[in-house]
Parts: structure tokens; C-alpha cells; sequence
């Protein structure tokens, strides 16, 4: 029997408030990435490196989709939406979760 695949969509942030919306089957690897600063581009460079929001799908096309409508979102929505899920800002990667500033602007 085929195992059926997860897909995550994910915002990470900064300690400066930048936000970085992707798309993986791996979550917690892919979060440890962006910790590590492991691929060039946007999030190393920004560190963004704290969970702060994800969403579970079980269908690829309809993860894309949501990642793409989230990424054209305004600012002060995205942040309403971490906020539904995670008012403090914690990191969600860790036990021990560190609240992540909210930043507005």
C-alpha cells in the first residue's frame, strides 16, 4: 500500500520581523535548513529562521496554490494569519518556544 505524502505549506521569520513563505514534504528538515542557513537566497540571507506558521495538505496542487495565494497576501494579512495560530509569535520548531516579535511595517 502507497503511503500517502504530507505537504506543508510554512511562513518562517526573522528576529527582524522579515516573513518567508515556501512549500515542503518535510517539514521539520526544512525547517532546520532555514536554520542553518543551508541554501542561498532570500531566508539566509534574512535569517528567517523561526516557524511561526504552517499548514498540513495532502495534495500537492492544492498546496502550491495556497503557498502562491499566501505569498501575494499584504503584509498586515499574513500577519493576522500567524496570529490566528500562534498569537506570540513562538517558534514552533522548538520545545522551548521563544516568542518571535510581531512587527507591522
Amino acid at each position: 500500500m502507497k503511503r500517502q505524502k504530507t505537504y506543508f505549506i510554512y511562513i518562517m521569520a526573522s528576529s527582524s520581523g522579515t516573513l518567508y513563505i515556501g512549500i515542503s514534504s518535510r517539514l521539520e528538515g526544512r525547517t532546520q535548513d532555514h536554520k542553518n542557513g543551508v541554501y542561498e537566497g532570500f531566508s539566509k540571507k534574512y535569517r528567517t529562521d523561526r516557524l511561526v506558521y504552517f499548514e498540513r495538505y495532502s495534495e500537492v496542487g492544492v498546496a502550491l496554490a495556497r503557498e502562491e495565494q499566501l505569498k501575494n497576501w499584504r503584509r498586515e494579512k499574513k500577519i493576522k494569519l500567524i496570529a490566528s495560530m500562534n498569537p506570540s509569535w513562538k517558534d514552533l520548531s522548538k520545545e522551548d518556544t521563544t516568542p518571535v516579535p510581531i512587527f507591522k511595517k
